[in-house]
């Protein structure tokens, strides 16, 4: 995709210096982001200029009413790449009447690429993937990820207590595009995250589903942020009955169902 290949280029003309914060001080902003997502969006308004787009960095851009838009994560594992440590990802979706119909996650460090085409699968690298056929949580590997608030991290990190016992081991990448992605051609069981965007979860989501994985993206999380989800189809169930039971407990009791 040439969008993803323009980024790819600029990436290489930025620093990871810290230019800025958003919802947190740890929510952090580089000028890559932001030159990443300006050249992404340049490039598709080039190529469909009739299209709209949402942006991590820049909200909804492009012509109203359109039918088609883009959703656009530049950089997606700021704070890896502002630390230097080499995990993060371009990820763009396709939104066609409010249906999601191609999902491309490109690991930047790894130069691997996720492709997804609603009901035509999903490939890494133009090799069809698959998720693991796991079915008990003491065998799954679990890809986790961290609120940037830290009230809610807490009680995250209560609920990961309840679950430890239960799974074989957590992962936390940083980077919730590739957890999707991973969980997608087997490299993680599941995974779960509260509070995502939809340019953290879109493209990921698709191509998890079209692996043949199942996802959720707005089932009831923490303080009001929904929770994302995704695993093969035999551990599904299982891990998100267990993960809403654990949810379930971290309410104050006037608030449990």
């Amino acid at each position: 995709m040439a969008a993803i290949e323009a980024a790819e280029h600029e990436l290489n003309r930025h620093t990871n210096v810290v230019i800025a914060t958003k919802t947190s001080r740890n929510d952090i902003v580089t000028a890559a982001d932001r030159a990443l997502e300006a050249t992404i969006r340049a490039k598709i308004a080039t190529l469909r200029p009739n299209d709209s787009h949402l942006g991590e960095e820049n909200g909804v851009l492009g012509p109203a009413g359109s039918d088609t838009r883009w959703i656009i994560d530049p950089i997606d594992g700021t704070v890896n790449f502002a630390y230097g440590i080499p995990s993060y990802a371009v990820s763009i979706a396709v939104e066609v009447r409010g249906i999601v119909e191609l999902g491309v996650v490109a690991d930047l460090v790894r130069h691997e690429r996720f492709v997804a085409v609603r009901n035509q699968g999903a490939t890494l690298d133009g090799r069809s993937i698959a998720p693991t056929q796991t079915d008990t949580l003491i065998d799954a590997l679990i890809g986790v990820g961290m609120s940037y608030d830290p009230s809610i991290r807490l009680t995250q990190a209560d609920i990961l207590a309840q679950l430890a016992g239960s799974v074989r081991d957590f992962r936390q990448s940083g980077v919730a595009s590739l957890d999707l992605c991973w969980t997608a051609c087997g490299r993680l069981d599941g995974y779960f995250e509260t509070g995502l965007k939809p340019w953290d979860y879109m493209a990921g989501a698709l191509i998890l589903q079209e692996a043949g994985g199942q996802s959720i993206i707005d089932d009831p999380g923490l303080n009001g942020n929904s929770l994302t989800l995704g695993a093969g189809p035999n551990l599904f169930p299982t891990l998100l009955s267990a993960i809403n039971l654990a949810i379930e407990g971290q309410k104050p009791e006037r608030y449990r169902h």
